[in-house]
């Protein structure tokens, strides 16, 4: 193993702070990889599946939106929230899904409802889904 050292932080708790092999993460431009000697950037992080390998073992992280900065061989995610696999309740992803829905399916010109809200619960929720079915299985 290099030495890429990751570090995902959340308003709660450091969900994970250990050396990595590789980083895969949602940015707002699009997914990227990050190995030992990246270049040091700064971007947008969209919610979706966070993947990372550590000691040859895969992991996943559903992850909402932050950022993410690359310096110096460490990865540091500051999100609202991540949830590894095992933590997810599916049931709870797919109610949150459908209200997402059912408010996005509603006027756009209506005051009551924040469609950008609305968006990125729908997004966080399809994140959660995807992850926890990962491993959980349909």
């Amino acid at each position: 193993m290099g030495d890429l050292f990751l570090e995902v932080v959340t308003p709660e708790k450091v969900q994970v702070s250990q050396k990595v092999d590789m980083v895969v993460a949602p940015g707002s431009l699009g997914e990227f990889g990050v190995l030992e000697g990246h270049v040091p950037f700064l971007t947008g992080l969209i919610p979706g599946s966070l993947r990372y390998t550590a000691g040859g073992k895969p992991h996943l992280l559903a992850v909402s939106s932050g950022f993410v900065e690359v310096s110096e061989n460490k990865v540091t995610v500051l999100v609202d929230s991540a949830e590894r696999a095992e933590e997810i309740d599916l049931e709870r992803a797919r109610l949150a899904m459908e209200r997402a829905k059912e408010r996005l399916s509603k006027e756009r010109g209506r005051k009551d409802i924040d469609f950008m809200r609305a968006e990125l619960s729908l997004r966080r929720a399809i994140a959660r889904i995807k992850v926890g079915e990962a491993t959980k299985g349909k």
